[in-house]
């Protein structure tokens, strides 16, 4: 089949930050998702404006494949096969066709690049599997994830969105989701009137919580029949159109989760991470990075905290004599927060933006900092301000290896030093890496 304006035939580049590869089409470049490197194959042009510095496209069929290439772990996932049934592939498995070994080292390679490109840093990056049951095996890269976020298609069928795109795709199960997920019984259910639905089950087991954000019209026997749909064994909540808190409609409004024996409540509007194992693996890490400065009676802030995963064994590392400062932008979220530590008086928990309340606290000593910011990363304001305050260490928690090379480089220009960086492997058959770094300030 010859080139046309939207089906071109390329040769695969190297890997590239956001789960692509780069190919060259008459001196433009591609940016081409669901390939590997060296891979030979027909794409489908996505994104192919004439006036564009770079195009993006999908592989829909691969004519010379990579040895790392297998079938893919979830077929609507899968881009070749969604494209000749006439769709397009979900997001969220963007790398389940490749093995994990071989996953695990194009992420390495995307970090590596960003910190060399971004920070001026040099560094050998392996990215460690993490387990999903605990032992020593990693397992096969599924059932792993412990939250998740659904479309609903016109037909009220549970569904997923298509890559950049407002497509939802029908799906009947969910192989990256936990048991707890997928036996909920929302496969086969009538989800008519709802505009998405959230689903949250606990690490260490016990009732999920299932979210609808319902559509303008659902009247309260709809709502019923809705609640009646999901496993009873687990906590029904509603958000209206117009948004607002979730209603409890069954059950509890929150989920429990516990880590190296802390307790944390976690509600609908809250955050938590997604991999069954992720809590405890970033959480000894960042105590890895930190726990050699504090001591009892020391300082220290949690910043982007979340529902509280790093204060609580701040809390516990500094003693009653101790403070902690917990830092959240989100109202919900930190109102998970206060509501876990509102009985440890050292825990002063702040619901706002990092930068401002950085700069009202403009003198404190913090002995340590845990850093967890969004796929944004801190930025530069944020950067400057934990420069002026010059804590003694700084554990750098990352979702996104760009965005921490970027504060990486600022960092250093205000003469902090990187000492070590650990990579996991919380995001299996996706192109996502989580990274936890120690920074200290210079002399």
């Amino acid at each position: 089949m010859s080139d046309s304006p939207t089906l071109l035939e390329l040769r695969l580049g190297p890997i590239a930050h956001g789960g692509h590869t780069v190919a060259r089409h008459e001196g433009r470049v591609v940016f081409v998702r669901h390939g590997i490197p060296g891979e030979l194959v027909r794409v489908q042009l996505t994104d192919a404006e004439e006036g564009k510095k770079f195009w993006r496209a999908d592989v829909v069929e691969v004519l010379e494949p990579a040895p790392s290439r297998r079938p893919h772990v979830w077929a609507p996932a899968d881009s070749p096969s969604a494209y000749a049934a006439g769709t397009l592939p979900v997001g969220g498995a963007e790398f389940g066709h490749i093995e994990l070994s071989e996953q695990r080292r194009l992420k390495a390679a995307v970090v590596r690049e960003q910190l060399s490109r971004l920070a001026h840093v040099e560094l050998d990056v392996v990215v460690e599997p993490v387990p999903v049951y605990g032992g020593s095996s990693p397992g096969d890269g599924l059932h792993w994830r412990t939250r998740c976020s659904f479309a609903v298609d016109g037909e009220g069928r549970l569904a997923m969105h298509a890559h950049r795109s407002d497509t939802v795709v029908p799906i009947w199960d969910m192989p990256l989701a936990v048991e707890e997920i997928e036996d909920l019984g929302l496969w086969d259910a009538d989800l008519s009137g709802v505009e998405r639905v959230e689903v949250a089950a606990p690490a260490a087991g016990g009732a999920p919580l299932v979210i609808f954000t319902l559509q303008d019209g659902v009247d309260s026997s709809r709502l019923a029949r809705l609640v009646e749909a999901v496993d009873p064994r687990a906590s029904v909540s509603a958000v209206g159109p117009e948004g607002g808190a979730p209603l409890t409609l069954r059950g509890r409004g929150s989920v429990t989760e516990e880590v190296e024996g802390f307790h944390y409540t976690v509600t609908g509007e809250g955050f938590w991470q997604i991999h069954r194992r992720a809590a405890e693996t970033l959480m000894r890490a960042a105590l890895e990075a930190v726990e050699p400065v504090l001591l009892k009676g020391s300082v220290a802030a949690d910043l982007y905290a979340g529902a509280g995963l790093f204060t609580a064994p701040l809390a516990a590392a500094v003693g009653p004599s101790g403070a902690v400062l917990s830092v959240e932008g989100a109202p919900g979220t930190s109102r998970d927060a206060r509501r876990t530590f509102k009985r440890q008086p050292q825990v002063d928990v702040v619901q706002g933006r990092v930068e401002r309340v950085l700069r009202r606290h403009a003198g404190t000593r913090f002995d340590a900092v845990v850093l967890d910011p969004p796929r944004a990363g801190a930025g530069r304001e944020v950067v400057r301000g934990l420069v002026d305050l010059a804590p003694r260490a700084i554990a750098y928690v990352a979702c996104d290896p760009a965005s921490f090379a970027r504060d990486l480089g600022w960092f250093r220009d205000g003469g902090w030093t990187l000492e070590w960086l650990r990579a996991f492997d919380l995001y299996p058959q996706t192109h996502h890496v989580e990274t936890v770094a120690l920074l200290r300030p210079g002399s």
